[in-house]
């Protein structure tokens, strides 16, 4: 059982070990797990297909054309998703990566890769940004730049709903927490 309420502009982690259910709580809230039994309610009404318009999620490594730029992939992801183009400049401003947006994804380092993704989560202007695991892989560097990134966004207003199983990284970007295991 998971009883939780997340405050807007919160960065609110559900932090436990592998195989707690963290991975499959976000899997429900983003419409693509179906619970077996219990209820959410999404933006303070039962949830739908729309919810999705007003979320941005970065569930795994961020899957991009390594020889196109950031620019590029990102209008693809518009086309994909439907929706506009507008706020493209602005998130890769966002996450750091304006200046790089003309050169080729394949010149990023992993933590350039990472922060794409989230450009990639945010450029429609989401409500909720969910993040899971979004420091795996990435070098001290990277991690560093990546809990700054979460704590700038959220002070811009963005919900932020992280997974994690590092205690430390929780403690570093948290307002709130949710300590899951076994799917309680």
């Amino acid at each position: 059982e998971l009883n939780i309420t997340i405050p807007e502009s919160s960065v609110y982690a559900i932090l436990g070990p592998n195989g707690s259910g963290k991975s499959t709580t976000l899997g429900i809230i983003l419409h693509a797990l179906k619970p077996s039994s219990g209820h959410f309610e999404w933006f303070d009404k039962e949830p739908n297909a729309n919810d999705l318009k007003y979320t941005g999620a970065l569930l795994e490594q961020p899957k991009f054309y390594m020889y196109l730029s950031a620019m590029d992939n990102l209008r693809i992801v518009a086309k994909i998703k439907g929706v506009s183009n507008n706020g493209i400049e602005d998130s890769l401003k966002k996450v750091g990566l304006y200046e790089r947006r003309h050169d080729p994804v394949k010149t990023y380092s992993m933590g350039m890769k990472q922060r794409l993704g989230i450009a990639a989560a945010i450029f429609h202007g989401p409500k909720a940004l969910i993040l899971d695991e979004p420091t795996n892989g990435l070098d001290p560097e990277g991690i560093a730049d990546i809990r700054q990134l979460i704590t700038e966004l959220s002070k811009d207003g963005l919900s932020i709903i992280l997974a994690s199983h590092l205690l430390h990284e929780v403690e570093m970007v948290s307002s709130h927490v949710c300590i899951l295991k076994e799917g309680n």
